[in-house]
């Protein structure tokens, strides 16, 4: 199985096994394990793709270079999953920052929703969640060059009217800093897993 494939395939699982905890753990005892990460045993390069910016500049593949990202593919619509999950990485990332830990990650939200989710639109939302953050969106056909090669599910619901919803994974991926998938966390997605096993898996 190629590199890629393996990827879409453990994130394909995930998203499948709903409400299953996938994680790389011994005891919780063990403060030099992880115990809610996912390591991936091949880390692997982002796909190309062009997509645009809440602040509304291009961005390639190449965006996600030079800092540890963590990466949530939501919506501003979303009535609780997106919001829920976002908060707990924020709250994360307070926490880290206040332990003085560095780098600290930037917090990503890729918009499976492309066309409600204007950039002036990302950049509301996000400013919420603090300071730092990037929102990306853009065309479908981008979008899915980046959804299809890190293995993330979503579809939008049928519906009459605008007020439809998006089925998507509920997995955050890390991105390293060389712009490579790292590792991932499955839901339920909790602050002091993060704030626990974050430290370890930059350091890895």
């Amino acid at each position: 199985m190629q590199p890629k494939s393996l990827v879409a395939g453990i994130v394909a699982g995930i998203a499948i096994a709903a409400g299953i905890w996938v994680a790389t753990t011994t005891t919780s005892d063990d403060v030099d394990t992880v115990r809610a990460a996912t390591l991936l045993p091949v880390k692997t390069p982002l796909p190309g793709f062009v997509l645009t910016t809440h602040e509304g500049a291009n961005a390639t593949e190449t965006a996600f270079e030079g800092q540890w990202d963590l990466v949530f593919f939501g919506f501003t619509n979303c009535p609780d999953v997106c919001p829920l999950t976002l908060r707990v990485l924020a709250t994360a990332r307070a926490e880290l920052a206040q332990k003085g830990f560095e780098p600290l990650p930037r917090i990503v939200l890729v918009s499976v929703d492309p066309e409600r989710d204007t950039p002036p639109r990302l950049a509301r939302y996000i400013a919420s969640f603090g300071e730092d953050n990037l929102g990306l969106t853009g065309e479908r056909a981008e979008l899915r060059k980046l959804t299809d090669g890190v293995g993330i599910f979503f579809e939008k619901r049928e519906s009459e009217d605008e007020h439809y919803q998006v089925d998507h994974s509920s997995v955050v991926l890390v991105i390293d800093s060389e712009g490579r998938f790292h590792a991932l966390f499955s839901s339920p997605h909790r602050v002091d897993d993060y704030v626990h096993d974050l430290p370890l898996v930059i350091g890895s």
